[in-house]
Parts: structure tokens; sequence; C-alpha cells
């Protein structure tokens, strides 16, 4: 089973994987959330993120999610990006997280990876353009 590691600003991780948890009635295995301050060293982080990954990563591969593209949890990801085996996506959501969190039983890590991409977009919405019948939810 590909393995999640949610890498976000303070402890938004933490709390997106409590609402998956609450949501899906339980904690999905391998599955787990680092917490990026900056007012540590780059090193040390950099082997908080190792460690975590070395847990999670299996032979099917490991899926990071971070909270913002350009952000130090974003770049400090980006280092341990390994085509086939580990991939990086930036701007987690809930709606991401839930989808991961069933998906990545059925669906080899590149395949995953470019489906959550597009879930997570579409899992956008205006309220207003809903409630007009302008988008579909």
């Amino acid at each position: 089973m590909i393995g999640v590691l949610v890498v976000t600003h303070c402890k938004l991780g933490d709390a997106l994987l409590e609402a998956t948890d609450f949501i899906l009635g339980e904690r999905p295995e391998a599955m787990a959330a680092v917490s990026i301050d900056l007012n540590e060293n780059a090193d040390k982080l950099r082997n908080k993120l190792a460690a975590e990954i070395k847990k999670l990563k299996s032979e099917d591969g490991l899926l990071i999610l971070t909270d913002m593209f350009g952000g130090t949890p974003s770049n400090l990801s980006y280092s341990f990006l390994e085509e086939g085996s580990v991939e990086v996506i930036s701007g987690v959501n809930l709606p991401i997280l839930i989808r991961a969190a069933n998906a990545r039983k059925n669906q080899p890590l590149p395949e995953l990876a470019a489906n959550l991409e597009a879930f997570g977009k579409k899992s956008i919405s205006m309220a207003s353009g809903i409630l007009k019948g302008n988008k579909r939810v």
C-alpha cells in the first residue's frame, strides 16, 4: 500500500489527518503528518522528513502532500522526489486526503498522484455558483 505523508506549516497536517480519521471512522494505516516549524534548522527538518519517509515508504511508493507550492514544507519535500517511487502534490485539502486514504490501495503511485491532482482541483467550489445551478458538485 502507498504510504501518505502530509507535510505542512504548523500543525495543519495533524488537523487534516484528525478530520480524516473522524470522517472515515479510524486512522488509515501508513499515514502520518510532519509539522514544519520555520524556527528549526533546515537540516533538522530534512532529517525529520527522512525519518517519517523511511517509516511510511513501501514497495508501492510514498505520496507526500504539502500545503502550498513554494513554501518550506514543499521545498523540503521536493528533495525526496523519486520518479515512480516518491511523488509530491502541493495544495493538500481534506477531500484529497480522504480520497488518497481510499484510492491508494487500488492504483499505482503515478496514476494515484495524477488522479488526486485532478480531483483536488475539482473539489474547490464557490457556493454561490453551485446554489445558482452554474456548477455541479
